[in-house]
């Protein structure tokens, strides 16, 4: 045989079993004792049907099944070659999880010991090991509205709530909402975490029309008329997660508007603002009355800190949060809660969130290169890729899977409405740039060689 040349011809035996099944063990033979290599072309489909003695159906079954074992790929219009190797066992590069990825040159593992290390110099250990009823202490608070005071200004720490991490926050808020036609409002592209805290629930999802703008508040209006048991609006509007959309402050104010008018409440999910830094004003200054503001460390600092500080809008509505946290997550884990303090009164926290920024935007600059059709915020750690080019979100996702890539289709994040084809493209997870700006490219080439590229040539 000639590998390479389009002159490979598998040997089978009408005793070997079937058929196609022999071209299939011939090809990973093949690539076991090196007569087939990456990249090499095998013969067109009729002319190894004529070669061997079989149906041409039988080879086309054989190079299918070859596919579907990630051993061959085809070109349209150039042939069928051997497919790049890769070892089963390894993990794709995930650019599927949104995560704050590690700031050049800092050793999070050394931070997170020194932190533990003071703690335990200045604190009792035996105390921060048992149970902490409530929503922090006055400390923790008082962490929690300087950590605040980037994005919402000076924030009374009376009326701040430590929780296990936004999805916590979300759920305890959401179990408020009670009654047969009881719903929360949301675009129609939301955090996956909202629609599964609301199916919980057991609370519809409604999603609301958009536009460039974001949610558009005549669509709000209508949302609100039609679903009487509504109670809640959740906005994610600083780096939208998926779309990476920033709603701008002149929608904000008319959203605002609209829910102070119809007496609903706001839960502004909001763990993206501090890497913005030039996010507009937040829902919760603009109408502080009526707004949960929430704020994770998760998605700016490290996912391993479950810590969010949450905002209530008065006195009372900050004490049905509180019981709703006990009965959600019984409480925040103190000694977590006590590192993330220390961090922000220290400053690490500040020193890792700019260090988490420097690197979202250096990566944000080799996805600009790569992809420059995407839509990112600079500071942002994912963005949102369209799909063009007869491209569907699935036939992508499992194109890339093939190609050792995991991404997130628009499915995982739909509330309603039409199905988009699209894509996120997370930056954080991969834990190198020069893997990341090779991942990217591949992905890049992958949407180049059209979604025909992998299929049979007949």
């Amino acid at each position: 045989m000639t590998a390479g040349t389009g002159g490979w011809t598998p040997a089978i035996s009408p005793s070997g079993g079937p058929l196609y099944l022999q071209i299939v063990e011939a090809i990973e033979a093949g690539l076991e004792n090196g007569s087939l290599r990456e990249g090499d072309r095998l013969p067109p489909q009729r002319a190894l049907a004529d070669a061997i003695g079989v149906d041409f159906t039988t080879v086309t079954r054989a190079y299918a099944e070859a596919r579907r074992r990630n051993l061959i790929d085809a070109v349209t219009g150039r042939g069928s070659f051997v497919a790049p190797r890769r070892d089963p066992a390894a993990p794709p590069l995930d650019l599927s999880m949104n995560i704050p990825p590690a700031p050049k040159g800092v050793r999070l593992a050394e931070l997170v010991a020194r932190g533990v290390a003071e703690i335990s110099a200045r604190s009792n250990l035996d105390l921060l090991m048992s149970y902490h009823p409530g929503a922090g202490s006055s400390a923790e608070r008082a962490a929690g509205a300087a950590w605040l005071r980037r994005t919402l200004g000076t924030v009374d720490p009376e009326r701040v709530l430590v929780a296990a991490g936004a999805q916590s926050a979300i759920a305890a808020i959401l179990s408020g909402a009670t009654g047969p036609d009881a719903a929360v409002l949301c675009e129609p592209m939301v955090y996956p975490g909202l629609l599964s805290a609301a199916a919980q629930f057991g609370l519809a999802a409604i999603a609301v029309e958009t536009d460039a703008d974001g949610m558009r508040p005549d669509s709000l209006q209508a949302a609100m008329r039609a679903r009487q048991g509504a109670r809640f609006v959740y906005l994610n509007p600083a780096i939208a997660n998926p779309t990476a959309a920033t709603m701008p402050e002149a929608r904000r104010r008319a959203i605002a508007d609209v829910v102070v008018r119809h007496g609903l409440t706001i839960i502004e999910d909001d763990p993206y603002s501090p890497l913005a830094q030039d996010a507009p004003q937040a829902f919760a200054t603009l109408a502080p009355a009526t707004t949960f503001h929430v704020a994770t460390v998760s998605k700016c600092l490290t996912p391993g800190l479950r810590i969010a500080f949450v905002v209530a809008p008065d006195a009372a509505s900050r004490e049905r949060l509180a019981n709703a946290l006990r009965a959600v997550s019984l409480m925040a884990p103190p000694l977590m809660s006590a590192l993330v303090c220390g961090w922000i009164r220290d400053g690490v926290a500040a020193d890792l969130l700019a260090g988490v920024r420097a690197e979202a935007e250096a990566r944000q600059s080799l996805a600009r290169a790569a992809l420059p059709a995407a839509i990112a915020h600079p500071s942002g750690l994912h963005l949102w890729l369209p799909l063009t080019g007869g491209w569907d979100r699935h036939g992508l996702a499992e194109r890339a899977r093939r190609h050792g890539l995991a991404v997130t289709p628009s499915d995982a994040f739909r509330a309603g409405g039409p199905a988009v084809e699209a894509v996120r493209v997370s930056l954080g997870a991969v834990p190198e740039r020069a893997r990341l700006a090779a991942a990217l490219e591949t992905l890049a080439a992958i949407l180049a060689a059209g979604p025909k590229a992998l299929r049979d040539v007949v």
